[in-house]
């Protein structure tokens, strides 16, 4: 069925530690196609319904809430972060990702997070 074969899809690439880390490792290119997978995956929820809850929090807890992670993607390519966040809350409010309030908190600290390094805002300095 599709929604087996979106869950094979998103263990192979998208939830996998060699995809990931090896994309992580092609920089900017690498943190888009991150992005990218997660914006297919959004379209298999709106077109099919073939996306079960687990992908969404298994990619949230993978990009989103490993700080570690996250702030490689952010130095690498804030704009894919931010595509990426975007889909996560897009996913939510369509209510194709049943998730906590406290993860969609930290998905908009994300976001600003994201746009305060594309438009050069720096609190720190």
């Amino acid at each position: 069925s599709l929604s087996a074969q979106v869950r094979l899809d998103s263990r192979t690439k998208l939830l996998n530690p060699k995809f990931y880390e090896a994309a992580l490792k092609g920089g900017y290119e690498g943190v888009r196609e991150i992005s990218k997978r997660m914006r297919y995956t959004l379209g298999w929820s709106t077109t099919a319904g073939a996306v079960d809850n687990f992908v969404y929090e298994d990619a949230n807890e993978t990009y989103i809430a490993d700080e570690d992670i996250r702030r490689r993607m952010l130095d690498k390519n804030p704009d894919a972060l931010r595509d990426m966040v975007q889909t996560f809350l897009e996913a939510a409010s369509k209510g194709y990702w049943d998730t906590s309030e406290e993860n969609l908190e930290r998905l908009r600290d994300v976001y600003q997070e994201c746009e305060d390094r594309i438009e050069g805002v720096d609190f720190m300095a």
